[in-house]
């Protein structure tokens, strides 16, 4: 099983459309596939048609007192399944600092879920928080979509220098450029500058396009309703090179 986390410090950079499309596209793989949406503000949920409700709240998930996969809700492609946030999601730091190893919950409640699925996609909030530290001991991968601004590089080092601080080095980082518009000089030299100083970044860019943003429309992964346009494509390379790209095995 792997895990991977569409994570980023700052919102609206498309962790949602990350998780929700290379979710899609490993399950038309063959591989049995889980959203766990982290988010309070359940998009991916919502792309998925499914109620945004964790029967009981998500206190009584985090403590044990619901096992997780009694909660997993099946969607409408095959092979995929959801894990939907609800509004108690935004207590998880609260209830998570309750716990014994605060830091390890995410992790304890995934592990025994290696036996149904063989990827998983976390949909995180945009935060550096107690989930985020879940987040990242639980995940083989960041999948950290970054908007080619100057804040924005400015936040992946940011994130850098926390997991340096925490000495977390078990999590592989696969940062990659999203809302890329070709036609910026500086779109252009900022992906440029990223490749130097960060070998670790993915060449794939997803670029800017309403295809992305009509998800919200037809609720449904991109590569479901527009396959061939050039924002499919661009999530088809994508999730080429993040599989092809881990350095560990399944």
């Amino acid at each position: 099983m792997r895990i991977y986390a569409a994570y980023n410090i700052k919102g609206g950079v498309g962790k949602t459309a990350t998780a929700v499309n290379l979710a899609y596209l490993s399950a038309r793989d063959g591989y049995r596939t889980l959203v766990w949406d982290l988010d309070p503000q359940a998009a991916a949920t919502f792309y998925f048609r499914i109620k945004p409700r964790i029967k009981g709240g998500s206190r009584r998930m985090l403590r044990g007192e619901r096992e997780v996969d009694q909660l997993i809700k099946g969607t409408d492609f095959e092979n995929l399944d959801l894990l939907p946030a609800d509004f108690s999601c935004r207590y998880m730091d609260l209830i998570l600092g309750e716990a014994k190893k605060p830091v390890k919950q995410l992790r304890r409640l995934l592990r025994p879920l290696s036996e149904e699925f063989d990827r998983i996609f976390l949909d995180c909030p945009p935060s550096l928080s107690l989930v985020s530290e879940n987040i990242f001991r639980a995940a083989d991968a960041l999948l950290i979509p970054t908007i080619p601004t100057t804040l924005s590089l400015r936040t992946y080092e940011q994130l850098l220098d926390f997991l340096r601080g925490q000495e977390m080095r078990n999590v592989e980082l696969m940062p990659f450029f999203s809302m890329v518009d070709r036609r910026k000089q500086m779109h252009e030299e900022l992906i440029e500058e990223m490749s130097r100083h960060h070998p670790e970044a993915l060449s794939t860019c997803i670029p800017y396009a309403s295809d992305v943003e009509q998800m919200g429309i037809h609720r449904a992964p991109l590569n479901s309703f527009s396959s061939n346009s050039l924002a499919a494509h661009a999530y088809e390379q994508l999730w080429r090179e993040v599989e092809s790209g881990f350095s560990r095995p399944s």
